[in-house]
């Protein structure tokens, strides 16, 4: 008689690990409590996956904005590269991935893989106009994410908080807007828009999860990629009842809890499918907190989202683009690593490529470093990358080598203090200069005072920028113009 149990049979039919990408949307550093010893959410199932992979205590997105981060997660490419240089999409902002643009999803399916995107796309889509103001809801879609490597999607367009207020499977919506909606509470916000009748702002990200679990079981035959942008915690921050007043905070930090109860739901499901030890869990945020978590009212309770770090979401600051970041994967990382390299969400795509060994040819991943050595407490040449770019909302630049971080504005390049839109920045240096080693926070601006290392980071970046990669290759073109405002330093 065969006795061969299911699990065996999945590992049998499954070389390559499957991956799943768990992307939070304005999640801080300080929210979770395995990096926070001083969090007062405590995120049960965000330290288990910790304890049972690798915590990454100096991880980066590539912008403090959501648009441009996922552009980099998914193509390896700084954001800045594409014709976005500054700000986000809309809900009806047209696709921002170039045609024939390698990504992550494109390069798993010449693997053999079955892949998914499942929740906040926010890359833009190619409605179909009846005129200049009206979206034909009835038409298909184009250039959404099917057309870059996902066999199936669903999900919303942009941010909870932008119209329309529909799901999308594949190229259309579900269901057809028939009535107008808004939200004009500042936490639980958003815009009027239209709305389809099987749309709950409140419901989505259950529904989300759900539709995520049930791509498992469908996938489960063959090794599969599903991309699980969630829309939370980002406003409207609604948090079911079953978590309303858990955190002990407010409902910024329910919604947190209800993010760390998608990680349970996900991995115990990986488990009863016999899947868990080789599938790769990543799980991490697009950027910092925004300040609509409110800061003042979590600070009450001993909570800082941020950590010790300066800076929200939207800022140069390392608030705004440090990011937790946690890997699991039992088959090949070791319980309770902890990896304090810094690296960037940039590094997915020429870590998976070097996971299922695929050659990246020299015009795609043109920021993209394999983290596969780390993973795998390989030896490795330290320092593991030689700089990292960072990017604000108003498109202001920063560059981190080694101790040094270099950034080329007055201010924080978004709604912190010192502010450039509000006039706060008129009497400050252009530039800012900061020892990370003994200035953690940020505060001491030595510009002045190190001028030779101010030129070689200004130098560094600038050759980045021009040869359109930071990595080894030949040299390629940016989209879009060669010089923008933004780089006021040429």
């Amino acid at each position: 008689m065969n006795t061969t149990t299911s699990e065996q049979k999945n590992s049998n039919k499954i070389q390559h690990p499957n991956i799943i990408y768990i992307l939070a949307d304005d999640m801080g550093y300080g929210d979770l409590s395995c990096l926070n010893e001083n969090s007062k959410l405590h995120t049960t199932n965000f330290d288990n996956l910790a304890n049972e992979g690798m915590l990454f205590t100096d991880a980066h997105s590539s912008s403090s904005v959501c648009t441009p981060s996922r552009y980099s997660i998914l193509t390896g490419r700084y954001n800045w590269r594409s014709s976005l240089k500054y700000g986000v999409l809309g809900g009806y902002s047209n696709s921002m991935i170039e045609d024939n643009r390698l990504t992550v999803a494109t390069l798993l399916k010449q693997k053999g893989y079955k892949t998914a995107c499942i929740g906040k796309w926010h890359l833009g889509l190619n409605w179909e106009w009846q005129d200049n103001e009206t979206v034909d809801f009835t038409k298909p879609i184009s250039k959404g994410p099917n057309e870059f490597g996902f066999d199936y999607f669903y999900g919303i367009s942009a941010s909870l908080d932008m119209s329309p207020y529909a799901y999308i499977e594949n190229d259309r919506v579900t269901q057809i807007p028939d009535h107008i909606t808004k939200n004009d509470d500042e936490m639980c916000f958003w815009r009027e828009g239209p709305t389809a009748p099987d749309f709950k702002h409140i419901e989505v990200m259950p529904n989300l999860t759900k539709k995520v679990l049930d791509t498992i079981d469908t996938y489960s035959d063959s090794p599969f990629f599903i991309y699980y942008p969630l829309p939370a915690p980002h406003t409207p921050i609604l948090p079911t009842e079953k978590f309303r007043g858990l955190s002990g905070t407010n409902s910024y930090g329910d919604f947190v809890l209800m993010c760390d109860d998608v990680v349970g739901q996900i991995t115990n499901k990986l488990k009863e499918k016999g899947l868990y030890d080789n599938t790769i869990i990543i799980y991490t945020s697009d950027n910092g907190c925004s300040p609509t978590a409110d800061y003042e009212e979590l600070s009450k309770y001993g909570h800082n989202p941020s950590y010790i770090y300066r800076g929200t979401k939207s800022d140069i600051y390392e608030g705004g683009h440090r990011i937790p970041l946690i890997v699991s994967w039992p088959d090949k990382i070791k319980p309770k690593s902890i990896s304090d390299d810094p690296v960037c969400l940039v590094d997915f795509m020429a870590t998976i490529a070097d996971v299922v060994n695929f050659q990246l040819p020299d015009e795609a991943g043109e920021d993209s470093i394999s983290n596969l050595p780390i993973w795998l407490d390989k030896p490795y040449e330290k320092p593991f990358r030689d700089a990292i770019v960072h990017h604000s909302i108003d498109g202001s630049f920063s560059i981190r080598k080694d101790n040094w971080k270099l950034e080329m504005c007055p201010g924080s390049g978004g709604w912190s203090y010192p502010n450039a839109e509000k006039d706060e920045t008129k009497d400050l240096p252009p530039i800012q200069l900061y020892n990370l080693d003994n200035d953690i926070k940020e505060i001491k601006n030595v510009y002045d005072k190190y001028p030779e290392v101010v030129n070689d980071l200004k130098d560094l970046l600038t050759k980045y920028i021009v040869n359109g990669r930071s990595t080894k290759g030949k040299v390629q073109k940016n989209t879009g113009p060669d010089h923008w405002s933004q780089l006021n330093w040429f």
